[in-house]
């Protein structure tokens, strides 16, 4: 699934397009000059450059990756823009040099619907941590 009918649907779609590795499936998330922050603080503007980031990953330390996403809030603030958050779960498989693991994040996505579209302008992926130790967390 990559349409959005409605800003909701982003967490599912997110999901679906990566557990796809189909990365023009997500790059059809994105508005075309959308930003993307991944959870290492990498910034990239442009779904080119969203799609190019994610690309080498998904054919190699991320192949076998899969997410679940749960939706957390959609607010809307004005005709036709929303911020979405949701929780996303990444199960690394045995191709990731640390080997198979756990990563839990927390998403906020700025969504707009441009000609009857909506796709994600902004989004933000932050790991959970310690804040004391540095260490990943897991939600329960």
């Amino acid at each position: 699934m990559t349409h959005l009918a409605e800003p909701e649907d982003a967490p599912e779609a997110f999901q679906s397009a990566w557990n796809a590795h189909d990365m023009a499936a997500f790059g059809r998330l994105f508005h075309d000059d959308a930003a993307f922050v991944n959870r290492f603080g990498h910034y990239v503007r442009g779904v080119d450059e969203i799609i190019d980031l994610h690309q080498p990953i998904h054919e190699t330390i991320y192949r076998d990756s899969t997410l679940e996403n749960e939706l957390i809030d959609a607010t809307p603030i004005g005709p036709p823009v929303a911020i979405v958050h949701f929780w996303s779960r990444l199960r690394t498989g045995p191709a990731h040099p640390a080997g198979a693991h756990d990563v839990d994040t927390l998403i906020l996505a700025v969504l707009a619907c441009r000609d009857g579209a909506w796709r994600i302008q902004a989004l933000e992926n932050v790991t959970l941590t310690n804040p004391r130790t540095g260490e990943p967390v897991l939600r329960r």
